[in-house]
Parts: C-alpha cells; sequence; structure tokens
C-alpha cells in the first residue's frame, strides 16, 4: 500500500490534487458515488480522518469502508463501482 503525502491538514485526494476537511463529501452523504467513496478512502489513509472519525462522520460500518478500500487495492477506482461489484469479485456477470 502506498503511503499518502500530508500536508498540514491537507492530503492527496484520489485525483492527485489536495483534498482537505472542506473538500469531503457533506455528512450527510447518501449518494456514494465513486469519487466521493474514493476521497474517503483517502482522507483515511493520509491521517486526514480517523476510520471511526469517517465511519461516524458518514454513518458508516467498518466492514463498508473496508469494502471500499479493499476495492481500490485490488481494482483501482473501478472496483467501486457498485454495479459492476459482482464482476469484480469474480462472479458471473
Amino acid at each position: 500500500m502506498q503511503k499518502q503525502r500530508r500536508y498540514e491538514g491537507m492530503v492527496m485526494g484520489p485525483d492527485g490534487n489536495p483534498l482537505t476537511l472542506d473538500d469531503l463529501p457533506p455528512p450527510n452523504t447518501t449518494r456514494w458515488v465513486i469519487r466521493r467513496k474514493a476521497e474517503v478512502v483517502a482522507a483515511v489513509r493520509g491521517g486526514l480522518l480517523t476510520l471511526e472519525q469517517a465511519c461516524e462522520r458518514y454513518n458508516l460500518t467498518t466492514e463498508e469502508f473496508d469494502s471500499w478500500r479493499a476495492a481500490i487495492e485490488k481494482h483501482g477506482l473501478p472496483g467501486l463501482r457498485t454495479t459492476r461489484i459482482q464482476h469484480y469479485r469474480g462472479a458471473p456477470a
């Protein structure tokens, strides 16, 4: 796993641009598109938020967050596409 660069209150986002707490999805987010999931994972990886803070802020379970993290590690951002989850898990399409 690649270590994220971290500057005071900022990490590198999934698109290579700086990411701060203000750039993260709002706490009441219910529609989780690829970019938003990847931003939250990058924030936790980079130390902007702890796993516990992210789960509390976004009402996620640790299992749900871990599934996002694992999908990115295994398949990159395309692994976060919920419509393709069976494809990435090796199940028949």
